[in-house]
């Protein structure tokens, strides 16, 4: 019985039970309140479906906390449960060798696929699933009677003269400050870990190493000089924001100011289906289309040049993946984020700024450049800020379209690769949080977060200063 308990699909019964809970006390604040008001003898200070709000609320405090509790904590305590009652020999794996026994234990009690495995293996399993058991029944048990008392408390506040609405909104108000916290406290643990695994590379590794270094080779050897992959990450970017900042510009204008609606109405959302392609469907695009056309190109370039005397060797390298191909594609990738937000911001702009451009005798290429981009100004910037920075942070097309190979090369046929893949790289597979290799990825997160940190400062700045004179 016990074990059966340690199989139940705990997720779908913490929110059925949550929804429950709401749905019960909502309806028990708003029974006891209609009552009152049924009698005809009473003044109510707020309405029956606040009270239901209030007392729901009450229900569901307890209920989310325990199962909070149990999210985060369950899989800690079972696993130091079964580790205290593993046998002696199981004293000489290393902490890591555990964990990943342990996780091989929960893998194949939440399968079924322990049957067939070795005595022990399978003894470990059935523990495994006798704690998780226990704890899931008490777990359950918990959250009814706390959910049964928070209901009982709350139902016995409801009262005519109770001010239930404001409670109301004071737990609302309560509900805000938490998500907020939660986004705040998310980005300073995010900036926290960067920082302190970073100050550990940087303890093996010097800082002007990393920063200045030439040489990239952290997969095999010692060499952590990531300018490499610094140009890399922003010769690709540029390239993709040459195509997409006039493209999407340009569209934003010819949708907001010269299209029909009948035609706004079917080209924008064609537009805007681009940002719902998967970027492994960009990448097979660049390295099945666009990667040997740029090298045709290359090669064509290469073989005109040495045609004509101006140079006797190939100028261009002409790889079968290079930079120029990534950069394309990963520019008609973004070309929505430009173009969507930019549209919106132009829409913005008032219709009087447009009227009084007309009535001073103002052609409509005037208006738009003199008056509507202006003041559209903090809102364009605002979209291609978000562009460049989904621009650095893809990671597929160029695994895909523009190899791995970090190296500093002006030559937009040549292979180049950026800081996500190395990430990506550094962190797949068994990894060591020990070793300079691995700490190296959060060295190179730090430096993308500084990186779209002052971007963000930047937009900040010309928003203001343009907001400030078009207002």
């Amino acid at each position: 019985m016990v074990q059966q308990l340690g199989q139940l699909p705990m997720g779908w019964l913490l929110t059925a039970l949550i929804i429950f809970v709401v749905t019960t006390g909502f309806s028990v604040g708003r029974i006891r309140a209609e009552r009152y008001l049924v009698s005809g003898r009473h003044k109510f200070h707020s309405r029956g479906n606040y009270h239901g709000y209030y007392v729901a609320m009450w229900g569901l405090l307890p209920t989310l906390f325990i199962a909070s509790a149990y999210i985060l904590f369950s899989r800690a305590a079972i696993f130091g449960w079964l580790d205290s009652e593993l046998p002696e020999g199981f004293r000489q794996f290393s902490r890591a060798e555990l964990q990943s026994y342990l996780e091989a234990v929960s893998a194949a009690a939440r399968t079924g696929g322990y049957t067939g495995a070795d005595r022990i293996f399978a003894t470990v399993t059935n523990r495994y699933l006798e704690l998780s058991g226990s704890l899931n029944g008490a777990t359950l048990g918990a959250m009814v009677l706390a959910a049964i008392g928070g209901i009982a408390y709350a139902r016995r506040q409801v009262a005519p003269a109770f001010r239930a609405r404001l409670k109301v909104e004071r737990g609302a108000e309560a509900f805000l400050f938490l998500c907020a916290a939660i986004a705040i406290a998310t980005t300073v643990g995010i900036v926290a870990s960067l920082l302190y695994e970073s100050i550990r590379f940087f303890a093996q590794v010097p800082i002007t190493d990393f920063l200045f270094g030439t040489r990239w080779n952290a997969q095999t050897s010692a060499e952590f000089g990531a300018l490499p992959l610094f140009f890399g990450t922003f010769m690709i970017a540029l390239i993709a924001m040459l195509v997409a900042a006039p493209i999407g510009l340009f569209a934003a204008i010819f949708l907001s100011e010269y299209a029909s609606p009948r035609v706004r109405r079917y080209t924008k959302p064609l537009l805007e289906m681009l940002a719902g392609i998967p970027t492994v469907v960009y990448g097979f695009f660049a390295l099945l289309v666009i990667a040997p056309g740029v090298r045709a190109a290359a090669l064509g370039i290469n073989s005109l040049l040495i045609n004509i005397g101006i140079t006797s060797e190939p100028l261009l390298a002409a790889q079968p993946t290079s930079a120029l191909a990534a950069g394309l594609v990963m520019g008609v990738m973004v070309i929505p984020f430009v173009s969507s937000l930019s549209d919106d911001v132009i829409n913005a702009v008032p219709q009087t700024l447009r009227d009084a451009a007309f009535a001073m005798g103002a052609t409509k290429s005037e208006t738009i450049k003199q008056i509507i981009l202006p003041a559209a100004l903090p809102g364009i910037v605002a979209s291609m800020l978000l562009a460049v920075s989904r621009a650095i942070g893809e990671t597929m097309i160029v695994v895909m379209a523009a190899g791995q190979r970090a190296r500093i090369s002006f030559d937009p046929s040549t292979d180049l690769t950026t800081i996500t893949v190395q990430i990506v790289a550094l962190l797949t597979g068994e990894t060591q949080f020990d070793s300079p290799k691995t700490l190296s990825a959060f060295a190179l997160g730090l430096v993308l977060f500084v990186v779209t940190l002052g971007f963000n400062l930047i937009a900040l700045r010309v928003a203001q200063r343009y907001r400030e004179k078009y207002e």
